[in-house]
C-alpha cells in the first residue's frame, strides 16, 4: 500500500521531479566546471570537461523529456507550437557548446510549465472540490430498519434519514420532519433555506438542527451537484473569442518566428558576424518570441472566471458567454417568475362595510377553502397567517369566471368579481367600486366579499415584485448598462405598474413568445450585445435569440440549467449584477494579460536581435511573464457577489 501511495505521489509530481533533477544536474555541471575544474576536457571541441558534459547531458534528458514529447505530438497534428521553439533553441545551444545555457533553458521552461499547471489547478480545484462534497454512504430506512448503504447503490424511491449537522447525501424530496439547510455550496445562497415535507433537498447541502426523511428522486450520477460539476467542466473546455484568436495567432506566429530566425542568422552572417554569435542570437530569439504568456492569458482568466461564478451560484456554460456578459449593453427581462415571484399573493385587504376585517376574512377563507382555483389558496393562506379558525361551509356553488358562493353558519357569502354582483343584482356603492377600480389600475386581481347581501370587504391579489428586483435594476444603471426593458405577455396595465415599481427604462406588454424574439432582435440591432433574463420555460426562444440568455430558477429547475447560456442557480435575481461584473472583470484581466505578454515578447525580441539578452535572461523574463499572467487571472477568484462597477 505504501509503495502504491509513493508511486501515485510520484506520478502526480513527475514533471516537477524531472524539472528539479534537470536543475540539480545543471547546477552540478556548472559548479564543477567553474570552481572545481572537473578533469578530462574536450578542449578540441567544446572546451568542457567530460564530467560536466555528462551532467549537462543528464539535465537535457530530464528537462527535455516532456518538451520533446509535446513538440512531437504537435508536429504529428501538423502544426508548430512553443515547445518546438524551445527544443530547437536547446539543441542549437548544445551545437554551439553552450550546454549550460541550453540546460538552463530546459530547466526554467519545464519548471515554469509545471508551476503554471499547479497555479491553474487552484482554479480547477475551486470547482472539482464540489464533487468531493457528496457523502459516500447514506442512512437508509426500509422495512428491515435502518442501515448504512453506498450512495451509488440507492434507487429512486428509497428513503434516507438525514440527521442534524450531516451533509445531504442525495437529491430528493422531504417526506417527514422539518429543518434548515445550508445550500451555499450548490446555489451560492448564503442564508439557510427552510425545508419541510414537499421541499426539495440537494446533494452537498449541510443539514441544520432538524432530522428529516428524504425520498430519493435522482440517481447519484444525476444529482444537481454532479450536473453542475459536469457542466462547468464542459464550459471550461469551450473556447472564448479571445482564446480562439490567440490560438490562431500562435499557430501562425510560431512558423513565422522559425522563418524569421533563419533569416536573421543569415543576415548577421552576411554583415560579417561570426557564425557562433549569429546562431546564438537566433537561439535567444526563439526563446524571446515564444508566445507562452500570450497563449495562456485568455484561457487562464476564463477558467478562473467560470470557477468563481459557479462558487457563487452562477452557472456559465462557456468562456464566450462570460466574455459577452462583460460587454453587455442592454438587458431584457421577462416579468412573471423573473421579476415577480411567479405566484399570486394577497396584497390588500380592505373593509368596505360594518364587519370587522378578521370576521369577514375568516368567512371568505372558509368558502375559498372549498375552491380549487389558485387564487383561492392565497386567501386561505392569509387567514391562516392571522391565526383565524375557519367555520363550517355548506351549499358551495362555483361560478366559472365570476366567483364562488356558499352558506357559512347559515349566512350567504359571495366572493367574486364585479360581473358576479351585476348578475346577482347586489347593489355596490360607487365609493366601493372606485376603490376596486383603483386596485385594478395597479394590475391587481380584485375580489369583493359580500356577507348576507351586504359588501363587507375587498381582497386584492397580485404576482408581486421580487424584493431584490428594484435594487438589481438600480445596480445595472450604476454599471452604465445603456438600456433595460421588461418584456411580458401580461396586459399593458399590469406591465406598467410593475415597470414603474422596478424603475425600468422601458417595457413592452401583450407579447407572445414570438413577439419577444422580435423585440430581442430589434434590441440587438440597436445595442449589438443583449442579455435576456427569463424563467427558462416559456422564454426559451427569446433566451436563444439574445447574445446571452440567462435563466433564473431554483437549483432543481432542469430548464434553467439546459436552456440558456447561463443560469442563476439560487433563484436569486441579485446575482445578475455579479455575473455581469464578473464578465467585465474577466475581460479586463484578459486585456491586461495580453498587454503584459506583448510588451515582454516585444522587448525580448528587440533585446535578442541586438544581442542585449542571453538565453538565460530571455527564459527568465519569458517564464516570469507567463506565471505573472496566470497569477493575474487568479485574482478573479477574489471577485465577490454584489459588484457595483
Amino acid at each position: 500500500m505504501a509503495a502504491e501511495s509513493m508511486f501515485s505521489r510520484y506520478k502526480d509530481n513527475r514533471e516537477l521531479v524531472f524539472s528539479l533533477l534537470c536543475g540539480l544536474c545543471l547546477l552540478i555541471g556548472w559548479t564543477g566546471e567553474r570552481f572545481f575544474g572537473f578533469p578530462f576536457h574536450f578542449e578540441a571541441v567544446y572546451h568542457i570537461s567530460a564530467v560536466s558534459l555528462f551532467f549537462y547531458s543528464v539535465a537535457y534528458v530530464f528537462g527535455g523529456f516532456d518538451i520533446v514529447r509535446h513538440a512531437i505530438n504537435a508536429i504529428r497534428e501538423r502544426h508548430f507550437d512553443i515547445d518546438l521553439l524551445m527544443v530547437v533553441a536547446a539543441i542549437g545551444a548544445a551545437f554551439l557548446g553552450e550546454f549550460s545555457e541550453g540546460a538552463l533553458l530546459l530547466f526554467l521552461f519545464g519548471l515554469g510549465h509545471t508551476l503554471e499547471e499547479r497555479t491553474l489547478d487552484k482554479a480547477r480545484n475551486a470547482i472539482h472540490s464540489l464533487a468531493e462534497l457528496t457523502p459516500k454512504t447514506a442512512l437508509v430506512k426500509d422495512e428491515t430498519g435502518e442501515s448504512q448503504q453506498d450512495v451509488d447503490d440507492l434507487k429512486i424511491g428509497a428513503v434516507v434519514i438525514v440527521k442534524p449537522g450531516m451533509r445531504i447525501p442525495v437529491d430528493g424530496e422531504v417526506i417527514a420532519g422539518s429543518t434548515t439547510v445550508d445550500e451555499s455550496t450548490i446555489t451560492g445562497e448564503s442564508v439557510p433555506v427552510d425545508k419541510e415535507p414537499g421541499s426539495q433537498m440537494y446533494t452537498g447541502g449541510i443539514n441544520g438542527d432538524g432530522s428529516v426523511e428524504v425520498r430519493v428522486t435522482r440517481h447519484s450520477d444525476d444529482t444537481m451537484l454532479a450536473r453542475v460539476v459536469t457542466m462547468v467542466a464542459e464550459a471550461q473546455a469551450r473556447e472564448s473569442n479571445s482564446q480562439r484568436i490567440t490560438q490562431k495567432f500562435s499557430r501562425v506566429f510560431v512558423p513565422l518566428i522559425l522563418i524569421g530566425d533563419i533569416f536573421m542568422i543569415l543576415l548577421l552572417l552576411f554583415f560579417g558576424f561570426p557564425f557562433s554569435e549569429s546562431f546564438l542570437r537566433g537561439m535567444v530569439l526563439l526563446v524571446a518570441a515564444s508566445p507562452c504568456a500570450l497563449a495562456l492569458g485568455p484561457p487562464s482568466a476564463i477558467l478562473a472566471g467560470i470557477a468563481q461564478a459557479a462558487r457563487n451560484g452562477v452557472l456559465i456554460k462557456g468562456g464566450i458567454h462570460l466574455e459577452n456578459l462583460g460587454d453587455v449593453k442592454a438587458v431584457a427581462f421577462d416579468k412573471t417568475g423573473t421579476l415577480t415571484k411567479g405566484k399570486p399573493e394577497v396584497t390588500d385587504l380592505i373593509s368596505v362595510g360594518e364587519l370587522e376585517l378578521n370576521h369577514w376574512l375568516r368567512m371568505a377563507a372558509a368558502v375559498e377553502n372549498r375552491s380549487a382555483h389558485p387564487i383561492a389558496q392565497t386567501v386561505v393562506d392569509v387567514a391562516m397567517e392571522r391565526g383565524l379558525k375557519l367555520p363550517e361551509v355548506t351549499e358551495v356553488e362555483s361560478m366559472t369566471g365570476r366567483g364562488i358562493k356558499a352558506k357559512v353558519s347559515g349566512i350567504s357569502v359571495y366572493i367574486g368579481n364585479m360581473k358576479l354582483y351585476h348578475e346577482s343584482d347586489v347593489e355596490i356603492k360607487a365609493s366601493v367600486q372606485a376603490q376596486i377600480a383603483k386596485l385594478e389600475d395597479q394590475g391587481k386581481t380584485t375580489m369583493l366579499v359580500t356577507v348576507d347581501g351586504q359588501p363587507a370587504g375587498a381582497i386584492a391579489v397580485a404576482d408581486v415584485l421580487r424584493p431584490e428586483a428594484k435594487s438589481v435594476i438600480g445596480q445595472l444603471k450604476q454599471m452604465k448598462i445603456r438600456h433595460t426593458v421588461m418584456l411580458t405577455g401580461d396586459s399593458e396595465r399590469v406591465a406598467s405598474h410593475i415597470a414603474q415599481q422596478a424603475s425600468f427604462m422601458d417595457f413592452q406588454a401583450n407579447l407572445l413568445p414570438e413577439d419577444k424574439v422580435t423585440a430581442i432582435r430589434k434590441l440587438s440591432d440597436s445595442y449589438h450585445n443583449v442579455t435576456m433574463v427569463g424563467d427558462g420555460v416559456n422564454d426559451a426562444p427569446a433566451l436563444a435569440s439574445a447574445t446571452t440568455g440567462i435563466a433564473i430558477g431554483g437549483a432543481g429547475t432542469d430548464v434553467a440549467l439546459e436552456t440558456a447560456d447561463a443560469a442563476l442557480m439560487a433563484n436569486d435575481l441579485s446575482k445578475l449584477p455579479f455575473a455581469i461584473g464578473l464578465g467585465r472583470a474577466t475581460r479586463k484581466i484578459i486585456f491586461q494579460n495580453l498587454f503584459i505578454a506583448l510588451v515582454v515578447i516585444g522587448g525580448l525580441i528587440v533585446s535578442s536581435v541586438f544581442g542585449l539578452a542571453t538565453i538565460g535572461v530571455a527564459i527568465i523574463f519569458h517564464e516570469g511573464s507567463t506565471i505573472l499572467v496566470v497569477l493575474n487571472s487568479l485574482r478573479l477568484l477574489q471577485v465577490r457577489h454584489k459588484l457595483n462597477n
